[in-house]
């Protein structure tokens, strides 16, 4: 592809020098006479190069540098400044003002058809190099979320796999995990946090994997033993979770998710702003499920009912602030469609 050099100069003598020299290499060579001239030329063309003359009546080659790189359109065409100054203020004074190169004049051909050359094709491989970049690095954002979809379908799949050991609970971590993406949501959590709480949700009664069937699938009421050995689920989760090094926090949901804002919880009994604030978000729309979730030894409350329970807790077993959230969701829900 044959250059195209636009070159400016209200000089008539070194418009025609530099137009021979570059035509003589066979380039493309368009003139103006002045930077006026030349920003009305750059509006509806675009060359490869600028050779621009910094002293020209009119405005002068500083102050056209500055409206081009001004303009969107214009401001990443490379651009070399003709002068004769030999002085090394102008010299800096024309690459702070966003030129690439400059050449003294009178011209000598072989230096202007070589940095002319050089710039050209170092703007093209900066271009070709930001556009690969660019390209990797959508192909990187592609397999990231590739991964990430692949992560939360395995989240999915086992969280699942973990309700499906209780007919009862059948569908109860998706759910959570919904109800604990909103709470998250609505107090200001980012998109970034929203992912890692959702899987925190989705994974939080992991350690169901470790209580007995019998246990889990016991139509009646619990012996004491039998809700000791429940109570355990946390712990157990916890352990299993722990392992994952990439996502230290993971386990945050499955440890504490029992325990009470009141400090009556387990298995650690910590109170208040001690609990993790995602296990205090998970607790709420935890409690929040399965009360509005038919169980064996009763049937689902309805959405007075879960709002009253909610309220008396709140402060208690719940966060205030994640308890109000949760009212208002439930306030919001006239359909009562957050429920099993």
């Amino acid at each position: 592809m044959d250059e195209w050099v636009l070159v400016v100069d209200d000089d008539a003598q070194n418009l025609r020098m530099a137009n021979q020299i570059l035509a003589l290499e066979k380039m493309r060579v368009s003139s103006a006479k002045s930077g006026e001239q030349a920003l009305e030329f750059l509006s509806h063309n675009t060359p490869d190069l600028i050779l621009l003359d910094v002293h020209m009546t009119g405005i002068d080659g500083f102050e056209t540098i500055s409206r081009i790189k001004a303009n969107e359109e214009t401001r990443e065409i490379p651009i070399i400044l003709l002068t004769a100054d030999d002085d090394q203020e102008t010299e800096t004074k024309a690459l702070r003002a966003g030129a690439m190169d400059f050449i003294k004049k009178p011209f000598i051909p072989d230096v202007l058809i070589l940095r002319a050359r050089h710039t050209i094709e170092l703007t093209r491989l900066q271009k070709d190099l930001t556009a690969e970049v660019e390209k990797k690095a959508a192909e990187i954002s592609r397999e990231r979320d590739r991964v990430e979809r692949m992560i939360m379908q395995v989240v999915k799949t086992l969280s699942g796999a973990i309700d499906a050991k209780d007919p009862y609970t059948n569908g109860h971590s998706a759910r959570v995990a919904e109800y604990a993406k909103k709470i998250a949501r609505r107090a200001g959590y980012t998109e970034s946090k929203l992912r890692d709480i959702e899987i925190m949700a989705l994974l939080h009664d992991i350690g169901k994997i470790g209580i007995p069937d019998t246990i889990l699938n016991k139509p009646g009421k619990l012996s004491a033993d039998e809700y000791a050995k429940v109570k355990e689920h946390p712990v157990i989760g916890a352990k299993i979770l722990e392992n994952i090094s990439e996502f230290p926090e993971i386990s945050v949901g499955a440890l504490y998710h029992h325990e009470r804002y009141d400090g009556k919880g387990y298995p650690k009994g910590i109170a208040g702003n001690a609990i993790p604030e995602q296990a205090r978000i998970i607790a709420v729309a935890d409690c929040y499920d399965a009360i509005t979730s038919n169980r064996s030894y009763r049937d689902m409350l309805r959405p007075n009912e879960a709002r009253d329970r909610i309220e008396k807790d709140k402060g208690k077993q719940f966060d205030p602030l994640f308890a109000d959230i949760m009212l208002s969701m439930i306030d919001e829900d006239t359909d009562f469609t957050m429920h099993e």
